[in-house]
């Protein structure tokens, strides 16, 4: 009886240890991918944002040899704009989104995943881009969009 009952409480307090895994990272990134002609610019990249207190925010700055890149999204926006600029060539590209809460545990908090329901881009340097994946969560190896640049920029 005393081994049963010692037993109940080390598998009592052993159960009652948990392990809390929320992500290091909680922000997720939808992920370009060049393609077309132009899958390698050659150009400088920089790609910017407004955020939310109307301050510019540089997240690439000056990139060479660009073949793939990520872009934060916002969790409480629609709508995502992002200013993209090769040389001198300025495009806009505005990622309209759904936002979903993701619940992990109390310990992590909330966290949001987005559903993607459109795009649309000015054409300056930009030929399309084009929706692949519209599922953004923390799977960082899914590509988002396919992005064509113009051919005559090489």
């Amino acid at each position: 009886m005393r081994k049963l009952l010692l037993f109940l409480i080390i598998a009592a307090i052993l159960g009652a240890c948990s392990s809390v895994d929320c992500p290091l990272n909680n922000t997720v990134y939808t992920n370009y991918r060049l393609q077309g002609p132009v899958q390698t610019l050659p150009d400088t990249l920089t790609i910017s944002t407004t955020r939310s207190n109307g301050s510019d925010s540089v997240i690439i700055n000056k990139q060479v040899n660009t073949d793939s890149f990520s872009l934060p999204m916002s969790y409480f926006n629609d709508e995502d704009i992002f200013v993209v600029q090769t040389n001198h060539l300025f495009d806009t590209i505005a990622v309209k989104k759904t936002n979903i809460p993701h619940f992990e545990s109390v310990d992590c908090g909330v966290n949001y995943f987005h559903t993607i329901t459109g795009v649309r881009f000015t054409r300056h340097a930009l030929d399309s881009v084009v929706i692949h994946n519209n599922s953004v969560n923390y799977d960082v190896s899914q590509k988002h969009f396919y992005i064509y640049f113009k051919e005559y920029r090489l």
